[in-house]
């Protein structure tokens, strides 16, 4: 994890040497500046047969002054250099995670829930910051600076430096005990934000649903329930890290009485000065101070432990598909040809959702797929621009295995209008241009008229300058997936595939779609998924799809006649059980 974390520090490398170092030097100076108030006492108060010395006082404090504004400086220095270091660390986790999640297979993707990457982005990143910065500054300064101390007090007097050096051992024992108990704790709490997250999108994506069947206070009491298991997990926590103040606060005044009885009598005893013994009770409280902060920066480590092996798991994972050493970069044309083509969404384990698939399909032909739910249409196009890959045979597309192209070229040349359409925020053209970003205005009308999408947006008062609401939510379903269809055409594909992408729009509209398609087009391969038989039957063929399999494979009246579910489902639609002559292949 910590190998994992360390190389996204980049160009913030100097930074984060330069914190530790800076902080160092604040706790050289300010080790010094006790070490001169015992000598003002022993040499300028009490110094020259107890008249003192105001020469000297007034040197040692011109020095300690010198020493203070060092410190200071070092200080300010060595917290800039934290800030820059640790915010540019947190700017590197998020960009390199989200570069990362971009090359993400939809398998990979499938690892993870969108509220856990939505989590580690924001609250891991910030916990692995806040951590950094206390780690340069304080994890570093805090063991120096008791060294320094520790070393200073046995120059001054190493009977009563032992009971510094006797506290810290016993504290660094108990700290660590009470830190092995809270880090379960802590590792639960970022799988509840998660649930938490997840229960605010869902409820955000969803609100018109959530309003229209009035469940408000149901999805108020689900946040309420997530919300409780956080504050329950981190009261667990809390309960556990809270003995660090009573354990702090014994140690701290145990040392200070048992310096106070054995300095009174060494002093007594002329073993030890009194300015000595100032100099004594500061280091101990520099000590104790540093203890205390020690056990801040275990408490925050701790915390921040969970969310950075979190933020580890999104960057070291390596997506499934990668390109070939010597990619090809052009696709020929649009013919796909399935060859014993098995897959699986878990390799390795669970049943296969395509079984033994063989088709071959010419380029410019327009092929409807059609079958029940879950018989796994949407899974075999999935294929063809290599959103999964096979786990057996082969899916060819111009000829060539897709694992032997380019994904990016793949992917250009293979245009999908995914079953759920999503717009982003933007006008309308900014929408278009997800499919070509040079393309022209003219090119972005044309596009829309062979989707029948220009009449609704020019009837909007902007036009096509229109803003896009995120979602898409100020446009109906029906338009949505129009405007989601043109953009696909902007790409000018050689395939492209539509996932039951006219389902909300009318018959007629739907069949003038597809008209214009067949003309503006005939060299693209089209595939329609859809539920509806007027959506496919004047395809080239029809694929029929049942439990992963090609239960069929033929043109529209062909299926009629040879392939029972087609027909089921064709009389369902069309109500022409009666009336069918399996004889003519039609209706009478």
């Amino acid at each position: 994890m910590f190998r994992t974390l360390s190389k996204h520090l980049k160009n913030y490398t100097l930074p984060s040497i330069l914190t530790p170092l800076f902080m160092v030097l604040e706790v050289i100076f300010e080790t010094i500046i006790p070490l001169l108030m015992g000598w003002i006492v022993k040499f300028g108060i009490e110094g020259n047969n107890g008249a003192g010395d105001m020469n000297y006082v007034l040197k040692m404090g011109g020095v300690m002054t010198i020493l203070v504004i060092l410190a200071l400086i070092s200080g300010i220095l060595g917290a800039a250099f934290g800030s820059v270091a640790s915010c540019g660390l947190a700017k590197n986790l998020r960009k390199d995670m989200y570069a990362n999640i971009q090359t993400f297979s939809f398998s990979n993707i499938d690892h993870f829930s969108t509220a856990g990457l939505i989590t580690r982005l924001t609250t891991d990143v910030t916990n692995v910051q806040n951590a950094y910065q206390m780690l340069l500054r304080m994890a570093f300064r805090a063991p120096v600076s008791m060294l320094f101390a520790l070393f200073m007090s046995f120059m001054v007097s190493y009977k009563i430096a032992t009971i510094y050096l006797i506290a810290v051992i016993f504290l660094a024992v108990g700290l660590s005990i009470i830190m092995m108990n809270a880090r379960k704790y802590f590792s639960r709490v970022f799988e509840k934000y998660d649930d938490l997250n997840e229960t605010i999108q869902e409820n955000v994506n969803a609100i018109r649903v959530v309003k229209a069947f009035v469940r408000e206070d149901y999805e108020s009491e689900e946040l309420k329930k997530a919300a409780g298991n956080i504050y329950k997990m981190f009261v667990k926590a809390e309960n556990v890290v809270i003995w660090n103040a009573p354990l702090m606060q014994f140690t701290m005044f145990g040392t200070m009485l048992l310096i106070a009885w054995f300095g009174a009598h060494l002093v007594v005893s002329h073993e030890l000065d009194t300015g000595d013994l100032l100099t004594l009770f500061t280091y101990c409280l520099n000590i104790l101070g540093n203890l205390m902060m020690l056990s801040f920066i275990f408490v925050m480590l701790t915390l921040s432990a969970a969310s950075g092996k979190r933020i580890a798991e999104v960057l070291d994972e390596k997506t499934e598909l990668e390109n070939p050493e010597n990619p090809e970069f052009e696709v020929k044309d649009g013919s796909v040809e399935f060859r014993n083509v098995s897959f699986s969404y878990s390799k390795g384990t669970g049943k296969n959702v395509l079984n033994n698939i063989n088709l071959k399909i010419n380029s410019g032909e327009t092929i409807g797929i059609i079958g029940g739910t879950g018989s796994a249409k949407t899974s075999l196009v999935n294929l063809i621009n290599r959103l999964y890959d096979v786990n057996e045979g082969e899916v060819r597309v111009g000829g060539l295995n897709v694992k032997d192209y380019d994904m990016e070229s793949l992917r250009n040349q293979v245009s999908v209008v995914l079953q759920k359409n999503v717009l982003f925020s933007g006008t309308i053209y900014d929408n278009l241009r997800w499919g070509n970003p040079e393309a022209t205005e003219a090119e972005c009308m044309e596009a829309c008229k062979l989707a029948c999408a220009h009449d609704f947006i020019v009837a909007f008062p902007e036009g096509y300058l229109t803003k896009i609401e995120q979602g898409g939510t100020n446009v109906s379903g029906g338009q949505k997936q129009r405007l989601c269809i043109a953009r696909a055409l902007l790409k000018k594909p050689k395939i492209i595939i539509f996932d039951d992408s006219t389902s909300a729009v009318d018959t007629a509209t739907d069949a003038k779609i597809r008209k214009s398609l067949k003309e503006a087009i005939p060299g693209t391969t089209k595939f329609i998924i859809a539920q509806r038989i007027s959506s496919v039957q004047d395809a080239d063929r029809i694929i029929v799809m049942e439990e992963g399999e090609v239960n069929g494979f033929g043109t529209h009246e062909e299926l009629l006649k040879t392939n029972a579910i087609y027909r089921e489902v064709f009389e369902s639609q069309t109500g022409a059980n009666a009336d069918f002559d399996e004889a003519k292949g039609g209706e009478i």
